[in-house]
């Protein structure tokens, strides 16, 4: 499916009925990422995932958006949708979006459900740290076949089962390096660790133990400032736990969303 929002094509993916779940798929990646997601939970809910601009099927991103600009283009996107207030999810970089998406459209979220994300890398990571991130991902983009190596260190607490490594193959091969250079310089410099104590939605926090992209200490930082906010931490998984350990997470996904229904759901 696809639609157009602010004059870009955005593709989509939407299946089920009941309260809208949206999933936001972190850099180099798209919706399909969500699959999991799709095959369990769109029996009780409508299960939405987005392949934002500069991904996909979606338009190219423009080379002056910020994530302001990318938060506003999902707004109207679920304007499109006439929705009403949804379970808003996003892994990664998605969880970052998220966060934009709630600062400046806080009346289209029912809920927060964040995956192994971040406050931005600078709103979450040490400085040295952000600056090694910097620095791997220009040396990553520099390579001539601009390749992204889908099982890089802290993605998964293991080697990846041999489905999600080839669905993140076919997904990795189809990254735009102009969009990945984008996105990495947006989270490099985004620090939205002031909205945290000031988020007023119930919030799910969904954390791999062995995440060493974005390491519990963050989890905890978010469960401690975050009001009305739940952890759930998930053995035997990385950064990419909705992937790992699809059973627990959508387990977690589901009991949350059923105890925050949005308003006007049954």
């Amino acid at each position: 499916m696809e639609c157009v929002a602010n004059g870009l094509t955005i593709a989509y993916r939407r299946e089920g009925v009941g309260p809208p779940v949206v999933f936001l798929h972190g850099a180099a990646g798209d919706g399909r990422i969500w699959a999991p997601q799709f095959a369990d939970l769109t029996d009780e809910f409508t299960v939405i995932a987005w392949d934002e601009p500069g991904a996909g099927g979606s338009s190219d991103l423009p080379h002056d958006f910020t994530l302001a600009d990318i938060a506003d283009v999902l707004a109207a996107m679920l304007d499109s949708l006439d929705l009403g207030p949804a379970h808003i999810a996003g892994n990664s970089w998605g969880g970052t979006v998220l966060l934009e998406f709630y600062r400046r459209h806080p009346d289209r979220v029912a809920t927060l459900i964040m995956i192994d994300t971040y406050a931005g890398w600078k709103g979450s990571l040490p400085a040295d740290e952000v600056r090694a991130r910097v620095a791997g991902a220009r040396m990553m983009l520099s390579v001539r076949d601009e390749a992204v190596d889908p099982t890089v260190s802290g993605l998964f607490a293991s080697d990846p089962p041999k489905e999600v490594a080839r669905l993140l193959a076919t997904i990795t091969a189809d990254v735009r390096p102009d969009t990945l250079r984008r996105e990495l310089a947006i989270m490099a410099e985004a620090d939205l660790s002031d909205l945290l104590p000031r988020i007023t939605v119930p919030t799910l926090l969904i954390w791999g133990r062995n995440d060493l992209r974005s390491p519990l200490t963050v989890a905890h930082r978010f469960h401690e400032v975050i009001p009305d906010s739940t952890l759930v931490v998930i053995d035997d998984a990385g950064h990419l736990s909705h992937l790992e350990r699809p059973e627990q997470v959508n387990h977690a996904v589901r009991q949350f969303c059923h105890a925050h229904p949005p308003s006007g759901s049954v």
